[in-house]
């Protein structure tokens, strides 16, 4: 029915294959790319090993748009799924432009040079995409992704206006290194040691990195201290529902990690600003990123349990008080055995594959750059509970 393109082989990729296998009445063409093609083909074994799907693999610079221009004309996807870089957002944004292909992402793009999330760049795509009549789906990830389609489906069925939100992410697994990052080590060190940000009474305040912070207990696995950061969804929720008060991000960090991370910002580590070393230009971060475990080789040790949601304090639709709790948890370890990658990546994976399902389908259609809590969220929350993240409601 659909052709696929998935760009990236990290951990998401791999998530992200392995769910398009998995739906073999949408997706009856996959092609994963990469630049480096032997962890394409790896995964793409893989995939055949356990559910007797063949997928296309190819070398790709994401960067060079002619490059991915030749492979989408070669290949013709219906959709582009990109779980690259951040930074390749807008080459791959243009690829899709230039030969009327359909694109999704997972995260928004930031400049290589600096740690700077904003949506800008991407939302400038819009009369573009429109004029092309193709759709970019953007941020369907789980936060952002998922949480921006909980916050929708509240709105929806729950409250006539959502006054306070708190989007929460814990995860309380055990990888059993010393110090590794759930994510690619270069944006993962990048968004925790920027400022943080949050909305509040039609404002933006700035706090220093990691200044608010607090216990939340988070259901099936207890409560953690959670501290404050910036993340892209903010900035679209604002802009999409304007009767929201105050909103902000919360993650857990471990007092290991946060150590580790106190001693790279010390010595300079975590900066995007290219030094001399011997004659050759290096960025600390980049460097620090070779040094450190390859994210999607964690899941084999990892241990324990993910715990991502919103809450929501408003006025329901009687006009009374209401307080609502909508999450997801995952286990590592199962994650593992159904991807062969722990639950981070998996978390990300799983959304991108039913975003790109949705738009394949025409459930959620439309020409232009959008987010995700514009559309529908009931057939999202529905295939969540079908394809690997169920999520539950409560009171907080």
């Amino acid at each position: 029915m659909a052709r696929v393109l998935i760009v990236g082989a990290g951990g998401v990729g791999q998530v992200v294959a392995h769910k398009c296998a998995q739906v073999k009445e949408v997706f009856t063409d996959i092609m994963l790319a990469s630049r480096t093609k032997e962890k394409c083909d790896k995964i793409a074994k893989r995939v055949k090993e356990k559910y007797n799907r063949d997928i296309q693999t190819a070398k790709v610079d994401a960067d060079n748009v002619k490059e991915m221009v030749s492979l989408i004309k070669d290949f013709r996807p219906d959709v582009v799924i990109n779980v690259a870089l951040p930074y390749q957002d807008l080459p791959i944004m243009d690829a899709c432009l230039e030969t009327g292909v359909n694109y999704l992402d997972t995260a928004n793009y930031e400049p290589r040079e600096v740690a700077k999330f904003e949506y800008k760049w991407q939302w400038a795509y819009h009369e573009k995409y429109k004029e092309a009549g193709i759709m970019a789906l953007l941020g369907s990830g789980f936060d952002p992704g998922v949480t921006n389609v909980f916050i929708a489906y509240m709105k929806k069925h729950y409250f006539s206006k959502m006054k306070y939100v708190d989007i929460v992410d814990c995860n309380a697994g055990n990888h059993g290194k010393a110090f590794a990052t759930n994510f690619n080590p270069e944006i993962n060190i990048r968004e925790i040691t920027q400022k943080g940000k949050y909305y509040e009474n039609g404002k933006w305040v700035e706090i220093d990195p990691l200044s608010i912070h607090k216990p939340i207990f988070y259901p099936e696995v207890g409560e953690r201290e959670s501290y404050v950061l910036y993340h892209e969804e903010l900035e679209s929720l604002v802009k999409h529902f304007p009767e929201i008060e105050r909103i902000r991000f919360w993650m857990t960090f471990s007092e290991n990690y946060l150590t580790h991370l106190r001693v790279i910002v010390n010595l300079g580590l975590h900066s995007t600003e290219p030094i001399d070393y011997k004659g050759t230009k290096i960025v600390p971060v980049e460097f620090l990123k070779q040094l450190l475990p390859d994210p999607a080789s964690l899941g084999e040790n990892y241990t324990g349990k993910t715990c991502i949601g919103v809450q929501i304090e408003g006025i329901d639709k009687s006009g009374n008080p209401l307080k609502k709790f909508v999450y997801n948890v995952c286990d590592h370890h199962e994650n593992y055995i159904e991807t062969g990658v722990h639950a981070v990546p998996y978390t990300t994976g799983v959304p991108a594959m039913i975003g790109a399902l949705l738009m394949v389908t025409g459930v959620w259609k439309g020409a232009g750059v959008f987010n995700m809590e514009q559309f529908d969220p009931d057939p999202f929350m529905e295939k969540l509970n079908i394809y690997g993240l169920p999520w539950k409601e409560t009171t907080f």
